[in-house]
């Protein structure tokens, strides 16, 4: 994973033409702690580069502060919970895919984007089982703060950092399924 600041990108929502995937940008981000203008500005960046997917690997807040991060970004934010999140209640509004822009999957998520094959997490240890599985191109979760990525199998297991800028720098990660690119991106420099 490259560490970036400030990037310019072409059209993040990517699609398919013909039988072929176009570039598709995904934001990963783990770990707001109620942080909203961190939140916040991560989602802006997102939008700004034309970004319309966002997994979200726990650890979120309020319910309220789910509500107000989202209210500003046009795109889809897939999460899943945190050892934090069991607190917050959040409602059952966000599962199944009941709410238009937030998508709550539990304590694992699965999608598929731009042909490759991803599953989402809060915890290291469940991370690693589903890369272990080898049914996955990338595997992604939170819990430690840390920004990391390894290789297991085939499989790329990553974790975006934090938002909320505990113990370290707050980070995201954003990854195109075209280029199988991965960016590590410094909040505070963009």
């Amino acid at each position: 994973m490259e560490a970036a600041g400030d990037s310019s990108s072409s059209a993040g929502g990517g699609g398919r033409v013909f039988g072929v995937f176009l570039s598709m940008k995904i934001a990963i981000i783990s770990d707001t702690h109620d942080n909203l203008t961190n939140f916040k500005k991560a989602l802006f960046w997102a939008e700004k580069e034309k970004i319309k997917t966002v997994l979200h690997c726990g650890d979120i807040g309020s319910v309220d502060f789910l509500k107000k991060a989202a209210e500003d970004f046009s795109g889809k934010i897939h999460l899943v919970l945190g050892n934090m999140d069991e607190y917050y209640k959040i409602p059952q509004e966000y599962s199944g895919g009941k709410n238009k822009k937030v998508v709550l999957h539990g304590e694992i998520g699965e999608i598929k984007e731009g042909g490759k094959k991803i599953a989402f997490c809060h915890f290291p240890d469940w991370a690693k089982k589903l890369a272990l599985s080898k049914k996955y191109d990338l595997v992604f979760y939170g819990h430690t703060h840390k920004p990391w990525e390894e290789k297991v199998g085939d499989c790329r297991l990553i974790n975006p950092g934090n938002l909320a800028g505990i113990f370290y720098k707050s980070t995201f990660a954003i990854y195109d399924t075209q280029s199988d690119n991965l960016e590590l991106k410094i909040l505070e420099k963009l």
